[in-house]
């Protein structure tokens, strides 16, 4: 829960309560650390949905209007909740009104809530996803990753490429030299190349493969695409085991789909593999374009 969110909507509203799955055992709907943030007005994030957040969201709403601080909640995940996962939750409400805004606004991360109350803890720093191209693809993927944990930079070479509209949290950088982006990025980043130009496509390539350490590297294409991209990388010196990296068609397998949104959501699925396995072996799918 982002300390900035919970600023503005006690702000807003006066009062909020953060709802947070403070422990979780078994098989349960989301995990320790899992959020919601809850005002008069409404509700932002979830702590799994179904009958718990039901619950959750009622308590919450009644602590609002009845001026309580804070209290821990065991969850079981069984018939009285008509559930049958058989895992356990302890979720955690926290009040924030205006009284606190001083000493929010002099912390700085994000808010977890353990057995003693809030506590406060640097953000963790979302992994990093270049976009290269602001063609079709690449600004349907821009908007399938926006609101995910990702930071994501979509980079052109063309300075107008971009649309007028670009989603929040998505930053766009126009450079005549997009490969400059790749030997910058940070060693974990996930790349996908699908710009304008083959020509183009293969310098990126060749510098993420040459810098030898990132997340994750695909590019749209086919299978010709990709044979003619690794021939001309060992012409170039790249090592056997390095190219071996290089996903090519991109996208999850068995989805053969060529629209736009349809390659985003499972290029989007692919990279949220990558994050967690931090690996960039994954396969494609069997064309993506020609």
């Amino acid at each position: 829960m982002r300390i900035a969110n919970l600023i503005a909507a006690v702000e807003r509203e006066g009062s909020a309560v953060v709802v947070m799955v403070a422990e979780a055992r078994g098989s349960v709907p989301r995990e320790a650390g899992a959020a919601m943030l809850v005002t008069g007005a409404g509700a932002v994030g979830t702590i799994g949905g179904g009958t718990v957040e039901y619950r959750a969201l009622a308590q919450a709403r009644a602590m609002l209007g009845h001026g309580e601080s804070g209290v821990i909640v065991d969850v079981p995940l069984g018939p009285a909740l008509d559930q049958c996962c058989g895992g356990h939750m302890r979720v955690a409400f926290a009040v924030f009104g205006a009284d606190d805004l001083g000493r929010l606004r002099a912390a700085s991360g994000e808010l977890a809530l353990w057995q003693g109350g809030p506590v406060f803890v640097e953000a963790a720093k979302p992994r990093q996803v270049l976009i290269y191209g602001a063609g079709h693809v690449g600004t349907a993927l821009a908007r399938a990753l926006a609101p995910l944990p990702f930071a994501v930079r979509w980079v052109d070479a063309r300075l107008d490429a971009f649309p007028g509209h670009v989603p929040a949290g998505v930053e766009t950088v126009a450079t005549p030299l997009p490969e400059a982006e790749a030997t910058a990025a940070p060693t974990d980043a996930l790349h996908v190349v699908l710009t304008h130009s083959h020509a183009l496509d293969l310098e990126i390539v060749e510098a993420v493969l040459e810098r030898g350490e990132f997340g994750f590297l695909g590019v749209i294409g086919s299978a010709t695409k990709k044979a003619l991209f690794l021939r001309r990388l060992r012409e170039r010196g790249i090592a056997e085991a390095r190219l071996a990296r290089l996903v090519c068609p991109i996208g999850v397998p068995g989805i053969a789909d060529k629209r736009p949104e349809v390659i985003a959501a499972s290029v989007t699925t692919q990279l949220l593999q990558a994050s967690v396995k931090n690996t960039a072996e994954l396969p494609g799918v069997k064309e993506n374009m020609a």
